[in-house]
């Protein structure tokens, strides 16, 4: 059969040395992206594409295609002699585009199974299930971007976070409810960010998954972009566009887990190669998915490579490592005796905290001005410390205890409110154990949680006063910021990923207020210092009072490096509080940046008229205070006349 290559490959040579095979199995390679799968390349003046796939416990290997009229008997793999179980089959003609898999007998000869490449770059749009030889050339334009990008990953920078699910953000009512391309949503979303003044991005998982329902947690291509939405240069002009406004990108990554299609990598040789064979080891009971045996040195050299080559070839910001508390803890999910524990009889993963730490080190060192970012959600201590003085070494951790406490408190109704004051207040105690992100993230509004605006209590009014109160709370508390898409404008209903998020509601005036307060508390933290220069530090925040429950108001300051200052009250009740008296370190005028209580958020317009004098009155320890009107159910941010810029 004639194997013509459907375009000229870039005959890249792609030599797998002896000092590859021992970083390989040292579990030390990260990029091996460039070394295994199919790579197209140059042999004694052919060009095609050379194919290597490690499958150490296999009697036959063969490439089967789409070249070959996928005969298993066409093309045999040769393994390598090194002992790595590494096997090789250089295929002239073979180039971009061709659909492959690596037809695997196992050395016991009672399996034969074709599998998917775990290296590939490309695989066909689910459900089918083959890999792509992929050669495609992409031309980026955001130099600028990435000579400066270290200022804004940062952990100083003004970070707020936009999560994003590709798939049903927004889709075309036009074409059967399709989901848009890639492409397509580079036209809409990058503006729409930047409008509402998001620094950030976090895309959910884009690697290339079976099952769409799993919303990309349920992984099968390590290396591979979704065809759902289009080719891998598809995603890096997203990408690009993203850059170019000025917007980081931060891409979910999942090394937790993965399934057990049989495609897949779970029983890949005919033996438990990447995941362990003891199921109280290597199987999720509740995601009925695998786990890995981050005790192999060749699994951590993949997952290790798979996070650089995003990093590497994406031109990622960061990665958001999910599950983090999944593979820290033997236990974690598990009933007594359905668990091994260590060698030391505790439940920690020590494999598992290595290659945590293994990782995190490589990434710092190949990209400082990237970020990883931990969803761990128990009291792991130094999640977000160096992995040299003990730490796991990411640069951020989700503060999921804020995040729970803070919206238990918001789903009260406000009478019972004071009686739980100290879930508001709290997280304080914590706040600069660790670089905290605070998530209202994708998992708050499904499983029939609601959205956030229907979790608010009280009739329509005092839901949005709420939601927009909760925002301002949130955008002005320590720590860096994550919204999930819906949520910026008062999403009704709970989180679809079938559809498309409820666009026509932005015609309301009640949710473009919403929308405007985001932006405007967005515009806020970038351009004031105390909002974000200090974020892990306990010298940027203060309270003036934490202690007054009967009336459900807080009262606290943000302090940058440098000296800015803010106030920021919150009243927690649909009580308006008049001539509500707050200590406050400066005399002088204090102008009211910001009301959530405003018209044009959709508030009632009480307020402070712009702004109030400090008088000398003593209050809360200090010399100086304000008289305050407190709107109902809303949040004030106010500055000294003399810091501001």
């Amino acid at each position: 059969m004639a194997r013509t290559p459907e375009r000229p490959c870039s005959r890249r040579t792609t030599p797998l040395t002896e000092h590859d095979t021992y970083l390989f199995r040292q579990g030390t390679h990260g990029r091996l992206y460039d070394k295994l799968g199919a790579n197209p390349s140059e042999r004694d003046g052919e060009t095609g594409t050379c194919f290597r796939v490690w499958a150490p416990n296999a009697k036959r290997v063969a490439v089967i295609g789409d070249f070959n009229a996928w005969s298993g008997r066409t093309d045999p793999m040769t393994a390598r002699d090194d002992g790595s179980g590494i096997w090789e089959a250089f295929l002239p003609g073979v180039g971009h585009g061709r659909t492959y898999k690596f037809r695997i007998e196992s050395a016991a000869g009672d399996y034969a199974v074709d599998k998917a490449d775990p290296y590939a770059r490309a695989a066909e749009c689910p459900p089918r299930t083959a890999s792509l030889v992929w050669d495609g050339r992409y031309s980026w334009r955001d130099q600028e971007w990435m000579r400066s990008r270290h200022e804004a990953n940062a952990p100083a920078a003004p970070i707020s976070i936009y999560e994003v699910h590709l798939g049903s953000w927004r889709r075309s009512p036009e074409q059967a409810n399709r989901s848009l391309t890639y492409r397509e949503l580079a036209v809409a979303l990058p503006a729409y960010v930047r409008e509402l003044g998001f620094t950030h991005v976090e895309l959910l998982p884009v690697m290339e998954h079976p099952f769409y329902g799993s919303w990309g947690y349920q992984c099968t291509g390590y290396f591979a972009a979704s065809a759902r939405h289009g080719t891998p240069e598809d995603l890096k002009f997203l990408i690009d566009e993203m850059h170019g406004h000025g917007i980081g990108v931060i891409l979910d990554w999942v090394p937790s887990h993965f399934p057990g299609d049989e495609h897949g990598l779970a029983y890949f040789d005919g033996t438990h190669l990447y995941e362990h064979a003891d199921r109280r080891q290597g199987f999720h009971p509740e995601w009925n998915s695998w786990i890995f045996n981050y005790g192999r040195h060749e699994v951590r050299a993949f997952l290790t490579s798979s996070a650089l080559y995003w990093l590497d070839e994406f031109h990622g910001d960061g990665l958001r490592v999910d599950a983090v508390a999944s593979m820290l803890y033997l236990d974690y999910g598990r009933k007594e005796g359905e668990w091994l524990p260590n060698e030391y009889g505790g439940h920690e993963n020590i494999e598992a905290i290595e290659f945590l730490r293994q990782l995190n080190t490589a990434v710092f060192r190949d990209h400082p001005d990237t970020q990883t970012i931990a969803e761990e959600s128990t009291a792991w201590p130094s999640v977000s410390r160096p992995a040299a003085t003990g730490g796991l070494g990411f640069g951020m951790k989700w503060n999921m205890g804020w995040m729970n406490d803070t919206l238990r408190y918001f789903g009260l109704d406000p009478v019972h409110r004071k009686h739980h004051h100290n879930s508001i207040t709290f997280s304080i105690w914590y706040a600069f154990h660790e670089n905290f992100v605070l998530p209202l993230s994708h998992d708050e509004v499904v499983y029939g949680k609601g959205s956030l605006l229907r979790r608010m209590p009280g009739d329509d009014w005092q839901k949005f006063a709420n939601l927009r109160l909760l925002l301002g709370y949130m955008w002005t508390h320590p720590g860096k910021k994550l919204l999930f898409m819906g949520s910026e404008f008062g999403q009704w209903d709970e989180w679809n990923h079938d559809s498309s998020l409820d666009w026509h509601l932005l015609e309301r005036p009640a949710h473009q207020g919403v929308s405007r307060w985001v932006g405007d508390l967005n515009r806020l933290l970038r351009d004031r210092a105390a909002l974000h220069e200090c974020d892990f530090e306990s010298r940027g925040f203060d309270w003036v009072d934490a202690s007054d429950s009967e009336q459900g108001v807080l009262s606290y300051l943000r302090r940058g490096a440098n000296g800015d200052l803010l106030l920021v009250i919150c009243n927690g009740t649909p009580v308006p509080r008049h001539n509500y008296r707050v200590g406050v370190p400066k005399r002088g005028h204090w102008r009211e940046l910001l009301n959530s209580d405003a018209p044009i958020y959709g508030g009632s317009g009480q307020g402070n008229i712009g702004g109030v004098e400090a008088a000398p009155i003593a209050a809360h320890g200090r010399y100086q205070s304000l008289s305050i009107t407190l709107p109902p159910l809303a949040c004030l941010v106010l500055e000294p006349e003399q810091s501001a810029p």
